[in-house]
């Protein structure tokens, strides 16, 4: 047994009893029925489980070696092992189209498998996003591009997405790599980037970096850059063939706390006298609504790994917790009285619960997420792509976006380390159990593909007010119906209730923020007042919704139980049952002392002096 345990009963319960399982088989995903996507989930639970998971630890003990005479990086011997296995069963086919070889699957079913993968080894679903890259060449790029994009997938090279510079940092607007056009239409490159994930590795043969720079003459900020491929390795487009090297070098990697064998590098172009040359994709000048595409595919990325690194620490905890003996029952009136595993203990019952609640309700936000872009690509191949309901959809999915990564890396953050290392007391610190290693490998999520705070002002800045708050009305209706009372003999009457009190929390603390933004037009100190609430927003968002989706799913987990079921699944749908009634009790009613802090911001805080810090 490897450090790794994936949760398939409940990835199986999302995509088939929760989510809507009838989109398997039919439309746009004909080839991918229920039955094979439980396959699906049980091969890659397979492959998680074992090889991948096999070198985590070894991985980190042992990280890659970069030598700066050669700008190269040698990969731990584990890790490439790892690699190899996930890249033999071709799994990186099940984010491609069916049309570009692809296995043509929905996103629920994508990434419920990619969650398996990142809580086995997030560091090769990292490596291995050259795939998904490759898409937006096809989408976008030229036919030459476009060609680039197939030898990506068939000859498995790496891909990065080049966009951080050292002195700017997350304003990409302040980047300062320059591109100068060729007389022979490609581009020379020029600058330095930093923080890129997976520029230099040998697990493939090339490279290919997707890089925001400014054409001479562009104008300043976000509007005056371009997307350019650049490639570590010259190719013949005809045959394949690698040709010369390209002026683009990794001159750093990063020593880090943790996620250690992944590298994170400096970026050089153009230093040597080989020029860095890259082509401008699609030969237009959109780079940031191109690069876009790949951030919002990066940004899921982030919230699925922070899941599957809870969910992997949860039942390590849990498994834990079962076994440890100590202490006797709180009860016990006795010094001699029985010793008793810890889940006897009550803050431990605790713990446990809100890992569990917390879990299950994000890896159902993430994956509800993933079903609106289902219902987008349904409605285009049903030829309404451009409809009320795939607008809608698209809105809603862009909205949850930052929710998903910042509220979730957040929250699998603080439970790491505040109950998952917990329950196993001193032994949690120790590198016998993997805990201590999830505790560094989840820390990066958020940070990087921007930051919580980043992610708490795009919220409400673009997907509430740049919306005029349309997606977030919808969502506040469907949170409503399931909070609304449904009869004397409803079991979760006390959850509808907990839920409608907090939905009115959080309306009372956007009606604040829009109350300041509103006031900003006359004096635009205003603005600070949202400022110092914006994260707070996201994550007060993020618990109502996770609160929404755990009573939808005690919805489905009393169905389910009024009629014949397992032992197994019995237990698992009181599971349910209980993480709803705890989340709503328990963690929502927080809601109602940050409407409070909002209300009552006055920013006096902006006013204090630097000295005074």
């Amino acid at each position: 047994m490897h450090h790794y345990t994936a949760d398939l009963r409940d990835l199986q319960f999302d995509l088939f009893e929760f989510l809507d399982a009838t989109r398997f088989g039919s439309g746009p995903f004909e080839q991918v029925d229920a039955e094979t996507a439980a396959g699906v989930l049980t091969e890659v639970r397979r492959l998680a489980e074992g090889p991948v998971a096999a070198s985590y630890v070894d991985a980190d003990r042992n990280p890659p070696v970069f030598d700066p005479a050669t700008h190269a990086v040698t990969m731990p011997a584990s890790f490439a092992a790892s690699y190899r296995a996930w890249r033999e069963g071709e799994w990186f086919r099940l984010d491609l189209p069916e049309e570009h070889g692809g296995f043509g699957a929905p996103a629920v079913l994508r990434w419920a498998a990619t969650e398996m993968l990142l809580g086995a080894n997030p560091a090769l679903v990292m490596y291995g996003t050259a795939t998904t890259m490759s898409t937006v060449l096809q989408a976008l790029g030229t036919a030459d591009q476009r060609r680039l994009a197939e030898l990506m997938v068939e000859r498995g090279w790496g891909a990065t997405m080049a966009l951080t510079e050292p002195d700017a940092g997350s304003d990409v607007g302040a980047g300062r790599t320059s591109a100068a056009q060729q007389p022979d239409g490609s581009w020379h490159l020029s600058g330095v980037k930093r923080f890129i994930t997976g520029a230099e590795h040998d697990l493939s043969d090339n490279i290919v970096h997707l890089v925001l720079a400014r054409p001479e003459g562009a104008g300043p900020g976000t509007k005056g850059l371009s997307l350019f491929a650049v490639p570590k390795f010259h190719v013949d487009l005809a045959s394949g063939v690698l040709g010369e090297r390209n002026g683009v070098h990794v001159t750093g990697v990063e020593k880090k706390m943790g996620l250690k064998v992944s590298t994170t590098c400096e970026l050089t172009f153009g230093a040597t006298d080989v020029p860095a040359q890259g082509w401008l994709i699609g030969d237009v000048h959109d780079g940031i609504a191109q690069m876009f595409k790949i951030i919002e595919y990066a940004r899921m990325v982030v919230g699925a790994k922070a899941v599957a690194t809870l969910s992997a620490g949860y039942r390590v905890a849990l498994g834990y917790a079962k076994e440890r003996v100590q202490g006797a029952d709180l009860t016990a009136t006795t010094k001699d009285a029985p010793r008793v595993t810890i889940t006897h203990h009550p803050d431990v019952r605790r713990s446990l619960m809100l890992q569990k609640a917390y879990t299950e309700g994000m890896r159902a936000l993430y994956l509800y997420t993933a079903s609106l872009r289902d219902q987008v690509t349904e409605a285009a191949a049903a030829g309404d792509g451009e409809g009320e309901a795939a607008t809608l959809a698209a809105r809603v999915n862009d909205l949850l976006l930052p929710v998903v990564k910042g509220f979730c890396s957040e929250r699998a953050s603080q439970l790491l380390t505040a109950e998952t290392l917990q329950t196993l007391g001193g032994s949690g610190y120790l590198q016998d159990y993997p805990v201590e290693q999830y505790v560094r490998d989840s820390k990066i999520d958020t940070l990087y593909e921007g930051t919580t705070a980043i992610q708490g002002q795009d919220l409400f800045f673009r997907k509430v007010v740049r919306d005029g708050g349309v997606a977030m009305t919808w969502l506040a209706e469907q949170v409503a119906a399931t909070g609304a009372p449904a009869g004397e003999q409803d079991r979760l009457a006390v959850e509808r209730r907990r839920l409608s009190a907090a939905l009115a929390d959080l309306q009372g603390m956007l009606a604040a923020l829009s109350g300041f933004h509103a006031e900003a037009v006359q004096d635009r100190t205003a603005l600070y007042k949202v400022g110092l609430n914006t994260t707070r927003l996201l994550m007060a968002t993020g618990d109502l919704v996770t609160g929404w989706l755990l009573v939808r799913q005690a919805e489905v987990a009393l169905t389910a139980l009024a009629g014949e079921v397992s032992a197994a699944d019995r237990l698992f749908y009181e599971g349910k049952l209980a993480a709803a009634r705890f989340f709503t009790t328990q963690v929502l009613p927080r809601l109602a002392a940050d409407r409070a802090v909002v209300e009552d911001t006055d920013g006096s805080l902006m006013q204090v002096a630097e000295g005074s810090f």
